[in-house]
């Protein structure tokens, strides 16, 4: 298995991505292939490290790279050999088993989507991240990658996520719920009361386990395996729940370092604290998976650090092995 990594992508490019690269190297089984320009990869390697690549690491050398102020369209017809574009044409051409980027998420969308390719019987692939819920986790599809959604937009976003959650985690009978003010059928805008209905009458022809409306209170409840969403509210969700975790952190940290007493307190806890404080770390779910086009692709956080790239090139590695998008292939193409 081979996994192609943007390492000119992102905020902290392309320094987190040489080490958690390095870092996941020493873990998984896949190889990595760095892609970006190779003079600069390999001084910051012998900046950090003081040597040349593990065999498992190689590097892809590109002249141009995707930067986040780029038109999407624009920057993946022009900048044909940024580590980005180069990064789609190797995955779509056998090079690679998967991509990993934190770059432009506009232009990883158009790139997935225009030169990648949808899978057939897919009107539009969508972002599906994994959140902390409680005892488990939870998909969130989509979280940003379509803004203006019709009703079969989000029906297919509950297959997809169906068909993932069952092939990678081994879920039998995913329960799907959708993103609402309330729990009533009668609630919410126009968009979410037709998808209603249309799940409510059709789950068992649709492949679906539609358990109805959730709030957004109930989505770490540890009762849903997906809640399904458009991808504005996606977003907005997502960038909330991920400040929300910050927020909590950062006032348990401050108030364990309050005074002398309060810390001493803490000593026995310390254990307990540091599982809570890592089920509310973001980063301890990786990147969010680009699920619609025909190969594996992932979005890393834009500003993704040395630990979270290592995160996700280890999930980027467990979505290759699940065979979730052949299984999706061949779900959606059949139909």
């Amino acid at each position: 298995m081979k996994i192609l990594l943007d390492a000119m992508g992102g905020d902290n490019a392309p320094d987190a991505a040489i080490k958690g690269a390095i870092r996941a190297a020493k873990e998984i089984e896949a190889d990595i292939v760095l892609i970006g320009n190779e003079e600069i990869i390999n001084n910051k390697i012998k900046e950090f490290y003081g040597s040349e690549l593990t065999n498992k690491i190689t590097i892809k050398h590109t002249t141009e790279e995707i930067v986040m102020e780029d038109i999407p369209t624009v920057a993946i017809k022009h900048k044909k050999d940024s580590s980005m574009v180069v990064g789609f044409r190797m995955l779509k051409e056998g090079e690679g088993d998967v991509f990993v980027s934190a770059g432009n998420s506009g232009a990883l969308l158009t790139g997935a989507t225009l030169l990648v390719g949808r899978i057939k019987g897919i009107d539009r692939p969508a972002i599906a991240p994994m959140l902390p819920a409680y005892k488990k986790s939870f998909m969130l599809m989509d979280a940003g990658a379509n803004t203006n959604c019709k009703p079969l937009n989000l029906i297919q976003f509950a297959q997809m996520s169906t068909i993932y959650l069952k092939n990678t985690f081994g879920i039998e009978s995913p329960k799907i719920g959708l993103l609402n003010i309330g729990t009533e059928e009668t609630k919410g805008n126009d968009l979410v009361k037709e998808t209603y209905n249309l799940l409510k009458e059709n789950a068992e022809q649709y492949g679906v386990n539609f358990v109805g409306n959730v709030e957004g209170r109930d989505c770490f409840s540890g009762e849903i395996d997906a809640v399904i969403t458009d991808g504005f509210t996606g977003n907005v969700f997502l960038k909330t729940t991920e400040g929300l975790g910050k927020l909590v952190k950062r006032n348990l940290t401050e108030s364990l370092k309050r005074n002398f007493w309060t810390t001493l307190g803490a000593i026995p806890c310390l254990p307990a604290i540091k599982r809570f404080s890592k089920t509310m770390d973001y980063k301890e779910y990786g990147g969010a998976l680009f699920l619609g086009v025909k190969k594996p692709v992932v979005k890393a956080h834009g500003s993704s650090d040395e630990y979270l790239f290592y995160f996700t090139l280890k999930q980027a590695e467990n979505f290759v092995k699940s065979g979730a998008v052949d299984k999706m292939k061949e779900e959606f193409e059949k139909r």
